[in-house]
């Protein structure tokens, strides 16, 4: 075991990931659904926009600041769901903190503001990361981006999981991801989605994250 109670484990690929035909699809799948959502959702995406505006003091979107494949910054958007100091708050919540670090994550977080818990509810502050699939720098399925914070004290381990393009939804996900609070556990989930991928996979993965939206059980 190393730092953060990591079992050393070489990546292992699915050889999906060497078909040409099936990155390809993946590909194609991100482009199309991407950009018909967002299509479909412009009116969504103003509506949530003023009500951001009306309820909560700040900008609508949050800058995402996380890391891609290979290690790769890239800035992501979010619609804003905490008040506009959320960053700054989190070090006094700290000691609250229910998630192996630097993971952080709290049941109640007192920075999310009441319209921005009823969009996390139903994922629909996600709904701007459909913009980096379109971009490239995100697929609809992948392993989450971790912040650029967390990243730099990952181990050699925990980068693993970044040897493919991150998404919006993931096998830890659809996994029981309000009751997963370990970061190797999380990590684990990753990298069983890298060595077992397929399109099949993909397909089942955003059938099942379907169903977690419409059943309201984000936080």
């Amino acid at each position: 075991m190393g730092a953060f109670g990591e079992i050393s484990e070489q990546l292992v690929l699915s050889p999906s990931w060497n078909q040409p035909l099936q990155i390809a699809c993946k590909r194609v799948l991100d482009l199309f659904i991407s950009a018909l959502l967002l299509v479909l959702t412009a009116p969504l995406f103003l509506f949530l926009a003023v009500l951001i505006k009306l309820t909560s003091p700040g900008p609508v979107f949050y800058r995402w600041n996380v890391v891609g494949r290979n290690g790769r910054p890239f800035v992501g958007y979010k619609f804003r769901s905490m008040v506009v100091n959320a960053d700054e708050l989190k070090g006094q919540l700290e000691h609250r903190n229910e998630m192996t670090w630097p993971m952080f994550k709290i049941s109640v977080d007192p920075r999310i503001t009441k319209f921005g818990s009823w969009m996390r509810r139903y994922s629909l502050d996600e709904l701007p990361q459909l913009y980096s699939v379109l971009k490239g720098d995100m697929a609809l399925v992948g392993p989450r981006p971790p912040l650029r914070s967390e990243y730099q004290v990952f181990t050699e381990y925990q980068k693993q999981k970044l040897a493919v393009k991150p998404g919006i939804t993931c096998l830890w996900q659809v996994s029981g991801r309000n009751q997963i609070n370990d970061l190797n556990e999380w990590i684990r989930l990753d990298l069983e989605y890298i060595r077992c991928w397929s399109m099949w996979l993909d397909l089942r993965i955003l059938l099942r994250t379907i169903e977690a939206v419409f059943s309201g059980s984000g936080k």
